[in-house]
Order: structure tokens, then C-alpha cells, then sequence
């Protein structure tokens, strides 16, 4: 079966962005930010995903351009075992349990975009109010189950049309948008009364802030954030010709991340403190404390509505990545048309989701070691099983493949690129090889107790 290609280097970079800027950036982003201090944990993010975030970005994506396999397919040919092979299957079915929590989340935003349209969420007078109403649709079976599968059945469409007409089609119009509704977001907050307090939060750092754990999230976050360790950037990498310059496109998905994210933590903070309400806000943040404030300001119905489209575009652009790579190896590995295996994907990622669906409402007794099912399965994908996902990738570029070798085909594509920029190349190389790995390990090994 003939494998398909994206059809330009700019739809490949707004499909890989649209990977990346998701809701990592915009939901949970800000609310780590707001759980663990600000601006000293913002800083501690950039410097993870600079130097090892991003060189385990540009490794995911050459595995996938040197082999033009999914990621199953291309461990087990760069590594030459069937070891190396389960470990890029690890990775695929990380994406895949990132996809089914991820659509609850999503579908959550889907619902919540509705209401604002009818005008259903900017009504409220009290934080309490604005709570109850969350609290009231989470818990809900019909309500969280319907908007979950609601926001699934729209990603596997897109998902179902193809790469180039689906992926990259899509991309192109809901990557720009976001970045519209952002910045006019960004605008409104900042003619807002507080948003000098939280501009301070966002970027005046207080070290004393920063905790083991804040360090661990800032981490994942920066792995989250991008999109590594689950497949998607190995399968996105499969679908580009050996000339595409990889490092053309890997700076800008890291800087489009640290701007996205930098923008949604101004547009939340800036409101959050004008209205004097917590940073705190946890996972919720967006949809307990943000309502309540778009009923109490100018506007406020239609910020509303432009909030929660900014947020489900994101949400759905990162979904359809996370859901690619096990939809390629089905494709790859068992032969099947990209319509069965997407079918396939999308009501497996459905059914998983239920019981994420469920943890806030009838199922919120049950518990894993003390967290929600939701909290319990995010908690091992993004703190541990992504970080895994990533180890692999610079061991495996760096020491199986070697990053000599590696080095050679990363050249391809890029002219006299790294001969004019040699520090980006020993940069590179001494990155892949030690910085990510060890910085990894450790956070690993600290999460572990084992230091």
C-alpha cells in the first residue's frame, strides 16, 4: 500500500504545531503554572523543553523520516530487534491512552463551547455558582459520556478523510485561527485592572516556589507539551520525503509551544487576578473559575464563546495526532484500509475514555492509589510513560543508531545548514546523546524514590 506523504513543508509544520499546541499549552499549562508558583516554573519549562525536549523532538521526527514506518515498525528497523520494536509500540499505545482522557477533557470544551453559544454560561454572580454548575455537567453520565463521544466522533472523521486532506487540510485553518482568538484574548486581559498582578505571577520568579514535584510537572510538561514520547511526531515524520529539513521545522514547534503557552498564561492570569480569584484553580481552572468572570465583564458572552473555540480547535488538532500512530500501524503492520483502522481506533479510544468520563460523576469513589481513574491514567502517561517514550527515542538516535550516523541523514535536506551553524550541531549531538537521556533518567528515578 502506497504510504502517504503531506503534500507541503507548511502543512507538515502547522500539522506538527497543531500536534504540539494543544490543549497541553492552554488547559493544563496555566493551571500547573498556577499550582506550583508561576513565573520560576515557567522558566524551569523553557529550559526543559530547550534542551530536552526539542533534541528529542528532532529525533522522533528523523526516526520517522528514515524509515517512513510507524512507530512499531520504525524502532524495530532502527534498532534491529524485536525489542526495540515493542518499545515503539509502548509509545503507540501511550498516544492511545493520551486519546481517550485527552477526548473527555475535549468533549468537555465541545459542551461548554455550546452553552456559549445559547448563552448558558454567562450568567453567573458567584464562583460558587459558576462551580456548581461544572460540578452538575461533570457528574452527569449522559452529560460527560455524550459530549466524550460527541468530540471523538468529530476527531475520527477528520482522521477517517485521510493525511493530506484530513490532517494537513484541517491544520491549516484551525492552527491560524487559534492563534487569532488567542492574541485577542490576550488584548482584553491586558486592558483588565489586575493584569499587571498577573504579568508579575507570569514572569517575576520566586525560587522558593519551586518544589521536586514542580520540577517533575515542569518535565512532563515540556514533553507533554510537544507532543513527544507518544508516537505521533515518528508517525508525522513518516509522512515527509527524505529532502524536508527537519531542524526548519522543529525550532518553530518549539517556539510556537512556549508562545502559546506564554499567551494562554496571560490571557487567564491577567483575568483570573483582575477579578480577585485564585490562580489555584487545578485542573478546573478554566471551566469553574473562567465562566464566572466572563459574566462579570464587558463582553463577557462573546470572549465566552471565543475561549471555548480557541480551546476545542486546540484540543481537536492534538487529538487527531495522538490517535494517528496507532491508525498508521494498522495500516503498516496488520494491512488494513485507513477506514477500518480508524474505525477501530477511534471506538477503542472511545470505550477507554468511559471510565475518565465517569470519575467525576457516578465512578468518583473509585480510586488508584488515591487519585480518580482520570487522574491515575494521565498521571502514569504524562509523568511517566511520555518521559519513557522520550528516553527511548535519544537512546535509541544516540547510542543504537549512533548520533554520528544519525547525523548523516539528519544533514539531508538541509543544505549548508549546520556547516553555517556549528554550535546547533554540537549542540544537537550533545544533547541526543547525553543532556535528555540523563536528565530524564534522573527525573525518573526521582519520581521512582529511587533518589
Amino acid at each position: 500500500m502506497k504510504r502517504e506523504l503531506w503534500k507541503s513543508h507548511i502543512g507538515f509544520m502547522w500539522a506538527a504545531i497543531g500536534s504540539a499546541v494543544g490543549l497541553g499549552s492552554i488547559w493544563r499549562f496555566p493551571y500547573i503554572v498556577g499550582q506550583n508558583g508561576g513565573a520560576a516554573f515557567v522558566l524551569l519549562f523553557i529550559v526543559f523543553l530547550v534542551f530536552v525536549s526539542l533534541p528529542v523532538l528532532i529525533s522522533e521526527i528523523l526516526i520517522g523520516r528514515k524509515t517512513h514506518l510507524n512507530p512499531c515498525g520504525a524502532y524495530r528497523a532502527l534498532g534491529k530487534g524485536k525489542g526495540w520494536g515493542s518499545i515503539g509500540f509502548m509509545t503507540i499505545m501511550t498516544g492511545f491512552i493520551v486519546s481517550s482522557f485527552y477526548s473527555v477533557i475535549c468533549g468537555w470544551t465541545l459542551g461548554y463551547l455550546g452553552d456559549s453559544l445559547l448563552g448558558g454560561i454567562t450568567h453567573f454572580k458567584t464562583i460558587a455558582e459558576s462551580q456548581g454548575y461544572f460540578l452538575e455537567h461533570v457528574g452527569s453520565p449522559f452529560w460527560a459520556v455524550g459530549t466524550h463521544f460527541g468530540f471523538m466522533f468529530l476527531a475520527t472523521i477528520i482522521l477517517f478523510i485521510g493525511v493530506q486532506k484530513g490532517i494537513e487540510g484541517s491544520n491549516r485553518i484551525f492552527m491560524p485561527m487559534l492563534f487569532i482568538i488567542l492574541t485577542i484574548l490576550v488584548i482584553k486581559g491586558l486592558t483588565m485592572s489586575g493584569a499587571s498582578r498577573g504579568l508579575a505571577f507570569l514572569f517575576a520568579p520566586d525560587w522558593k516556589s519551586l518544589t521536586p514535584a514542580a520540577i517533575i510537572m515542569a518535565l512532563g510538561q515540556a514533553l507533554f507539551g510537544l507532543s513527544i514520547g507518544q508516537g505521533t511526531l515518528v508517525t508525522y515524520g513518516s509522512y515527509i520525503p527524505k529532502t524536508e529539513n527537519i531542524p526548519r521545522t522543529a525550532f518553530p514547534i518549539a517556539m510556537s509551544v512556549i508562545i502559546v503557552s506564554l499567551l494562554a498564561g496571560m490571557a487567564i492570569f491577567t483575568v483570573v487576578f483582575s477579578v480577585g480569584a485564585e490562580p489555584q484553580g487545578g485542573t478546573n481552572l478554566m471551566f469553574q473559575t473562567l465562566p464566572m468572570i466572563f459574566s462579570q465583564i464587558t463582553g463577557g458572552y462573546f470572549l465566552a464563546i471565543l475561549f471555548f473555540l480557541l480551546i476545542f480547535l486546540a484540543g481537536l488538532t492534538s487529538q487527531i495526532s495522538a490517535m494517528e500512530p496507532l491508525i498508521s500501524y494498522f495500516i503498516d503492520e496488520r494491512k488494513w484500509s485507513r477506514h477500518k483502522a480508524t474505525i477501530c481506533a477511534g471506538s477503542g479510544a472511545f470505550l477507554l475514555g468511559v471510565p475518565s468520563a465517569l470519575s467525576f460523576g457516578v465512578w468518583k469513589g473509585y480510586t488508584f492509589f488515591g487519585m480518580n481513574f482520570f487522574d491515575a491514567i494521565s498521571y502514569l502517561s504524562i509523568n511517566i510513560l511520555i518521559p519513557l517514550g522520550g528516553l527511548s527515542a535519544v537512546i535509541l538516535v544516540g547510542w543504537k543508531w549512533g548520533v554520528e550516523s544519525a547525523f548523516v541523514h539528519l544533514k539531508e535536506g538541509t543544505g549548508k545548514f549546520y556547516q553555517k551553524h556549528t554550535s546547533i550541531s554540537k549542540y544537537l549531538r550533545f544533547n541526543i546523546k547525553y543532556i535528555s537521556p540523563v536528565i530524564i533518567v534522573i527525573i525518573l528515578l526521582n519520581l521512582l524514590g529511587i533518589i
